[in-house]
């Protein structure tokens, strides 16, 4: 297991306790798809309701469809619509 240290005086200039760090890294790393979901909510010490929770509080998608899946959603949608 790796750790990672920050200082108390940084934390506590950016208002953030321990948690609440893990939490922001977790949601940021998860947001540039470093991170998958469940590794983001092990991180962040929460379970998956908790993590998406948080990633929806910050605006961050929980699902990034690619465009292929979109197109395939609509080609089936049509298909469905008539």
């Amino acid at each position: 297991m790796c750790s990672l240290e920050i200082p108390d005086e940084v934390l506590k200039e950016a208002g953030l306790t321990e948690a609440d760090a893990l939490l922001e890294l977790a949601c940021r790393l998860f947001e540039t798809g470093r991170l998958s979901l469940p590794s983001a909510a092990r991180l962040a010490k929460l379970d998956r309701s908790g993590m998406e929770d948080a990633l929806l509080a910050r605006r961050i998608p929980i699902y990034k469809p690619t465009a292929e899946e979109l197109i395939s959603d609509l080609d089936a949608l049509d298909k469905s619509l008539g």
